[in-house]
Order: structure tokens, then C-alpha cells, then sequence
């Protein structure tokens, strides 16, 4: 379990993945490639990202939950997929603005 807070650096234990937290607050259940997340700067990378779990990040992309609870902002690229609770994370969509006349 990782605290999420807004502003907040997190990174990957299994690839190069960074994210900064974007939205949401508490403990939640965060892993990437497989393996729990943790505050960026406290862990050195080990091992590779598990089986069905290694589609990878893209940086500058947000991903999030279907319930829009949780927003990640990839700052660092790598192989490992993000997911919370077991959940895949999906890339979230730009959301339109409204038409100027």
C-alpha cells in the first residue's frame, strides 16, 4: 500500500516507471509491472515487470481508473503496466471543451 497525495512522486520497483499523483488521496493498493509502488527516491530497481503486466507507460500520458478517483501523470517512461487493486489503469481521454460560437 502506497499513500497518494496530490503532487506526490512515486516509482516503480521493477522498471523505470515515475508517476506524479494528479488526484487522489489515501492508501491504495498501486503496483506497476506487478510490484507495489513506492515514494520515488527510496527504492532501487529489481527484477522485471511480471507476466501480463509489462504493456508499459508512456510519459507525459495520465492514466486512470474508470471511476476518475485516481490520476497518475507519467513523468518517466517504462515497461511496467500501472494498476490499482488489481485494475489495469487505461490512458485517460481528453476531455472536450465546451464549443465557443
Amino acid at each position: 500500500m502506497v499513500e497518494l497525495k496530490p503532487g506526490s512522486k512515486l516509482q516503480s520497483t521493477v522498471c523505470a516507471t515515475e508517476v506524479m499523483v494528479v488526484k487522489g488521496v489515501g492508501e491504495v493498493d498501486l503496483t506497476c509491472g506487478g510490484s507495489p509502488m513506492a515514494p520515488a527516491g527510496t527504492v532501487e530497481i529489481s527484477g522485471t515487470p511480471a507476466d501480463g503486466a509489462a504493456s508499459g507507460t508512456q510519459i507525459g500520458k495520465r492514466y486512470g481508473t474508470t471511476d476518475e478517483t485516481i490520476e497518475l501523470l507519467v513523468i518517466k517512461a517504462g515497461e511496467g503496466s500501472l494498476a490499482v487493486a488489481g485494475e489495469t489503469l487505461d490512458v485517460a481521454q481528453a476531455k472536450s471543451l465546451p464549443a465557443s460560437d
